[in-house]
């Protein structure tokens, strides 16, 4: 499963940033929102648990936000080989 696979690398040594979701070339726009969404909650729950996630979920809003800006320029809803975003 995908999500299980960035999860695993978020907890690794090389993490992901949530921009760097939203900027990943192969997924399309709803694959990095829903991402992006789970990573939200996850955070927000964290956060309020008082743990620490790596990240917040402001950081989550803003590559939410990119990723809508990219579809709305017509951006990121498909998948490609070499990198649309």
């Amino acid at each position: 499963m995908v999500l299980g696979s960035l999860i695993a690398q978020m907890t690794g040594r090389d993490n992901l940033t949530p921009m760097q979701i939203a900027q990943h070339s192969l997924f399309t726009a709803r694959e990095k929102l829903d991402l992006l969404n789970q990573l939200k909650a996850d955070a927000t729950s964290a956060a309020a648990e008082g743990k620490e996630f790596g990240f917040t979920a402001g950081e989550v809003d803003e590559a939410i936000t990119h990723v809508r800006e990219g579809v709305q320029d017509g951006v990121g809803t498909e998948t490609v080989l070499k990198g649309d975003f």
